[in-house]
């Protein structure tokens, strides 16, 4: 019996350490339970910090993207993670070495009035005496001119005027052919029909299209300052002008430059938001894109495009690009994949922002840092790019030179690049993520000396548009749109080309380019024809002189 009671006792006490192990595990779980939720507040909180410092470097930062390359220790760091990886990546730093670092380059020489003010006329004036003081006080003989002396130099703006120019024919008749009731009749003609839409002279048009395409000037403000000058043009007149008169004579050199572009071997593009009103089945506040698309930097004339789409579709660049068979630079948008005879180059200048993103105030020389130290590829590449293009012209010595020196660096990077293991969810993370994903495209670029470092091209060549549409905010109709795409077209080619922008929209509705016209015809009324830019240059130097 006692055997038995002594049993019972063993049996619950074993049963009361089975219990506490249990209540053990279930408490130990619950802990760590907790500690890992902790630990993803934790993560959530350092990711939300990481945000809110991004945005505040966006918000209040520098926007510029020039970078460091003569910090103390950087380039020690770089060569050793570089010499561990090929030897002769060594080169690298010998090639830097040869040209003064960015911080070290010299202020830009301030220019002189005559570099400032070349092309535009001098007149001279100046300041006399009296005639009744032209005596000597002393003896009373005539003062005689012994010379002139410069005093000052000041720029006059000569405001706009306004005219109205009636035309009339003078109309002749035959007297005596009268008499036999067979009149003869001759009228006065100048062989050029009025052909604009609107009762607007060709330089009119264009100084409303210079105005809204080229100082981002919106109609409306537009309207006020020609009731300033005496003119009750409202902005519908305006936008009129500028839609009919675009697609009737602008239209047939933007297909002329489209045709132009998909003949070369490599093209850029890249697209921004556009909100347009009105557009059918679909919402005002639904986004719509301007597209752009140009030549890259092959040496030859530039082209530069601007396309209208209500959609992102890669469809759109597929449409555009048809028949394009070449390199195409671009930033990372899976969109432009779907251009299936398109060589892809990837964007470094992207690839460095979003490094650049992850980098906090204040830790931009901490190179314990992994996206400092993944920056520090990048900055390099940068300046040897700097450094080659300065020093060599020609494309094949441009390919052998990245070859040489940027290729290793590029490996040493993709290399830094596998051993990353960010915290997911973090900006680390998705740095890393966006630059995988364009893995396959980082080297192409060093497969030809023509191909593109970057985009910024593209970039530099949007910019126009992005600034004007901080002003004039959206567009009415896809029509208008489309009409302002392609008169920006006709602005940013005139740009690129160097030329007169509002001479030679001028110029174009002058001599009114229509579809009957072959692509010779239309190369005679390119910006980079020799003959237009002399006819460009002989306006604009009349304009000042009058």
């Amino acid at each position: 019996m006692a055997n038995s009671s002594k049993d019972l006792q063993l049996r619950e006490l074993k049963d009361m350490i089975t219990d506490l192990k249990n209540m053990i595990k279930t408490l130990q779980a619950t802990v760590d339970a907790a500690n890992k939720r902790e630990e993803v507040l934790v993560q959530e909180r350092d990711n939300l910090k990481d945000e809110i410092s991004l945005l505040r470097k966006k918000l209040f930062g520098s926007s510029s993207e020039k970078r460091v390359i003569d910090v103390p220790g950087q380039l020690n760091l770089f060569n050793e993670a570089e010499l561990e990886q090929d030897p002769s990546a060594a080169d690298a730093e010998e090639l830097a070495a040869t040209l003064p670092s960015e911080s070290s380059k010299k202020r830009k020489i301030r220019a002189t009035d005559a570099e400032r003010f070349k092309g535009i006329p001098v007149i001279k004036k100046y300041l006399d005496i009296p005639e009744e003081d032209k005596v000597c006080p002393v003896c009373n003989t005539p003062l005689v001119k012994i010379g002139e002396e410069f005093v000052r130099r000041e720029l006059v703006f000569v405001p706009a005027k306004l005219k109205v120019i009636e035309i009339y024919s003078l109309n002749y008749s035959c007297s005596e052919c009268s008499k036999e009731d067979v009149p003869v009749i001759k009228k006065g003609k100048d062989g050029k029909p009025h052909m604009l839409y609107g009762m607007a002279s060709a330089g009119t048009v264009a100084w409303v299209m210079y105005q809204k395409f080229c100082n981002s000037l919106p109609y409306c403000r537009q309207e006020k300052d020609w009731k300033q000058y005496g003119a009750a043009i409202t902005r519908a007149t305006m936008a009129n002008w500028v839609i009919r008169n675009s697609e009737a004579f602008f239209r047939p050199m933007y297909e002329y430059f489209h045709r132009k572009l998909l003949e070369r071997n490599f093209a850029m593009a890249d697209e921004t938001p556009l909100q347009v009103l009105h557009e059918e089945g679909r919402r005002a506040q639904t986004k719509s894109y301007m597209w752009l698309f140009r030549s890259g930097e092959d040496g030859d004339v530039p082209i530069i495009l601007y396309k209208y789409s209500p959609t992102r579709a890669g469809d759109n660049a597929v449409e555009f690009l048809q028949g394009f068979d070449g390199y195409l630079m671009c930033d990372g948008y899976s969109g432009y994949n779907k251009v299936s005879n398109a060589k892809r180059t990837a964007c470094w200048a992207h690839i460095r922002r979003y490094l650049t993103d992850v980098i906090s105030k204040g830790k931009q020389l901490d190179y314990t840092q992994p996206s400092v130290q993944g920056m520090m590829y990048i900055n390099q590449l940068f300046h040897l790019e700097d450094v080659i293009k300065t020093k060599y012209s020609s494309f094949d010595a441009i390919k052998k030179a990245r070859l040489e020196k940027e290729k290793p660096i590029v490996e040493g990077f993709l290399s830094w690049l596998d051993k990353q293991n960010p915290v997911r969810g973090s900006r680390m993370d998705k740095a890393v993520t966006y630059i995988q994903n364009r893995r396959d495209y980082l080297m192409t670029y060093l497969e030809d000396g023509r191909c593109s470092f970057s985009n910024n091209l593209s970039e530099n060549a949007l910019r126009p548009f992005t600034v004007g549409r901080k002003n004039w905010l959206f567009c009415d109709t896809p029509h208008g749109a489309q009409a302002s795409a392609i008169v920006y077209t006709m602005v940013e080619m005139a740009k690129a080309n160097g030329v007169n922008v509002y001479h030679y929209l001028t110029y174009l509705l002058e001599k009114l380019p229509d579809d009957s016209m072959s692509d010779d015809e239309l190369d005679q009324l390119a910006p980079w024809n020799k003959n237009v830019k002399a006819e460009i240059q002989r306006r604009t130097e009349n304009s000042n002189q009058s």
